[in-house]
């Protein structure tokens, strides 16, 4: 089976070596007063962004993909220009997500979904509650096969998440307008990948300890795969793994064995220089975070370092801020210390409540003896 997605990729050979992960320093700003929008489906696209594409060789409704980062609180908007390599065009500021780093597992776990996800045109809603919405296809068949459940996961607007990623509303119009256009330009499935973080050799090493990390070791194969060719990686599952760009003679069952499978040769060859490179950044991150340990911080102290931004909006309007700002890299020393003073202080609580007990007891005796005499 020939894979359409790798039809150029002898051209991309070398590009490994240029590939990089850079953490972007700004968002865009969407510059749209909803109030002044008549019909939210039929919004068009700024004439900024369609000189914006035009500067870039990229045609209106060439396709799209879209790349989340749970913990920068980061969604980019991703387009094929004329050579059919994908360009960052947009680079939106996640307004709300809910649970921790990880993927989800089951109704009612507040997390929002991690993984390789198509989305079509009947994903798109326009009548959404939360101003306009298109659903990740949670469970995806990775997800299915694995056991996982959980209903309505969408991109959203209204800035509220219960296991969402939710946008403000002038960051989904436009999202949505983009998504129109490609599928009124004939793109029949735009690839949403979801990932906790970028998965460099930093962050890959930062999380290490992180339980979750053998899940994020088989995200990253995909990851790496979009950023040798930047184009979305074909995925297939069997063995209940996701599986990316391989070529076979006989079909992936999601649950079933893995048929006989191979990498084209050219991709394989990109691939090798950049997990070399990747492997010597990896060894110099190690090192540099030898005896730490990320504390990923929980929902409620993201939302606790963004608190002011709801002040004079909607108790609805929920922005959770990001990871980054929340976590802390701790030391095996200060985290041993800090558990010492925890079950220091937990130990004095008990003292304290056995102290309770005996001075009530003592007293209740005392009155009992007075109460003889």
């Amino acid at each position: 089976m020939r894979l359409s997605v790798l039809a150029a990729v002898s051209l991309l050979a070398v590009a490994a070596a240029g590939c990089t992960n850079e953490t972007l320093d700004s968002f865009d700003k969407v510059d749209v007063d909803i109030s002044k929008v008549s019909s939210k489906t039929s919004y068009q696209l700024s004439p900024s962004i369609v000189s914006k594409l035009a500067s870039m060789k990229i045609d209106r409704s060439s396709p799209i993909m879209l790349r989340i980062f749970k913990e920068e609180g980061r969604l980019e908007l991703w387009k094929a220009d004329r050579t059919n390599r994908f360009q960052l065009v947009r680079n939106y500021k996640i307004c709300a997500w809910s649970g921790k780093l990880g993927p989800k597992m089951k109704e009612g776990d507040r997390q929002a979904p991690e993984g390789f996800y198509p989305l079509s045109r009947a994903n798109m809603n326009p009548n959404s509650s939360y101003f306009l919405a298109i659903n990740t296809g949670f469970p995806n068949t990775y997800d299915r096969a694995n056991k996982a459940s959980g209903t309505n996961l969408m991109i959203h607007g209204a800035c509220s998440s219960s296991g969402c990623y939710s946008m403000t509303d002038e960051q989904m119009l436009e999202i949505f307008a983009f998504a129109r256009d490609v599928f009124d330009g004939g793109q029949k499935s735009v690839q949403l990948q979801a990932f906790p973080f970028r998965m460099t050799a930093e962050n890959m090493a930062r999380h290490r300890d992180n339980p979750n990390i053998e899940f994020w070791k088989m995200l990253k194969v995909g990851y790496d795969h979009f950023e040798v060719t930047k184009r979305p990686p074909e995925v297939n599952v069997c063995e209940g793994k996701y599986i990316f760009n391989q070529q076979a003679e006989k079909p992936f069952s999601p649950a079933g064995a893995c048929p006989a499978m191979s990498t084209p040769g050219a991709l394989e060859t990109a691939l090798a220089s950049y997990n070399k490179t990747y492997a010597t950044a990896y060894a110099k991150a190690m090192s540099k975070y030898a005896g730490t340990v990320w504390i990923e911080p929980s929902e409620a102290q993201r939302k606790a370092i963004v608190a002011d931004q709801r002040k004079g909006r909607e108790l609805a309007y929920a922005p959770t801020g990001n990871s980054l700002d929340a976590g802390k890299l701790m030391t095996e020393r200060e985290i041993a210390e800090q558990k010492r003073k925890a079950e220091e202080a937990e130990r004095r609580k008990v003292e304290a409540a056995e102290r309770a007990v005996r001075e009530a007891e003592e007293a209740k005796n005392k009155a009992a003896a007075d109460f003889a005499a």
